[in-house]
């Protein structure tokens, strides 16, 4: 029983290696297209912006974005940021420091708070809901209080705010899984019987 010992240690220490290595490599396309969708998201009028210069606190910026699409940045001025994403934000900023303010610029730039998002038509509760990452139609229906006793339960578009120029976006039809993104109206259609 003892001289067996050894085995079934190395034996587990096997099995959870594996196990450790398949959940990776299973996880590792949803961890990539998280990413990827952050690192091609543009911002947008209402998105909080936090912009952190490693070890220059006076040049770390937290705003919310306006109408304008600019925030006020120091030594820089204004700044057009609607339209970028994060990582060109942080090289637009990062080549603006660099050499006439600073040597080595280490800056960083993240979406404290994303923009609402929201629904209308036949929910119970319609309006504006603040929006976090990996929502769908279904989950925001949820939020808005579920649908009216004339809601369609197929039939709804999402109109997304996505452009650069602050002009109405595309609209499209969707169902109770699709996606939903900052910014985004959600409207849920009568049913008719």
């Amino acid at each position: 029983s003892l001289e067996n010992r050894p085995i079934n240690v190395i034996a587990q220490v096997r099995l959870h290696y594996f196990l450790g290595l398949a959940l990776l490599l299973m996880t590792a396309p949803l961890q990539a297209q998280e990413s990827n969708g952050a690192s091609t998201y543009t911002i947008n009028t209402g998105d909080h912006v936090q912009v952190t210069v490693f070890e220059e606190p006076d040049l770390s910026v937290s705003a919310i974005l306006d109408d304008t699409g600019a925030i006020s940045y120091p030594l820089l001025g204004e700044l057009q940021v609607r339209g970028l994403t994060a990582r060109e934000l942080e090289t637009e900023i990062t080549e603006g420091l660099r050499g006439r303010f600073l040597i080595t610029p280490r800056v960083n730039v993240s979406i404290k708070e994303y923009r609402p998002y929201f629904v209308r038509g036949e929910v119970s509760s319609p309006g504006s809901f603040p929006f976090k990452p990996g929502l769908t139609v279904e989950k925001a229906v949820s939020m808005a209080g579920g649908f009216t006793s004339r809601a369609s339960k197929s039939k709804f578009y999402i109109v997304s705010d996505d452009s650069a120029d602050g002009e109405e976006g595309s609209r499209r039809s969707a169902n109770l899984s699709s996606r939903i993104r900052p910014g985004d109206v959600v409207h849920i259609e009568q049913s008719f019987f």
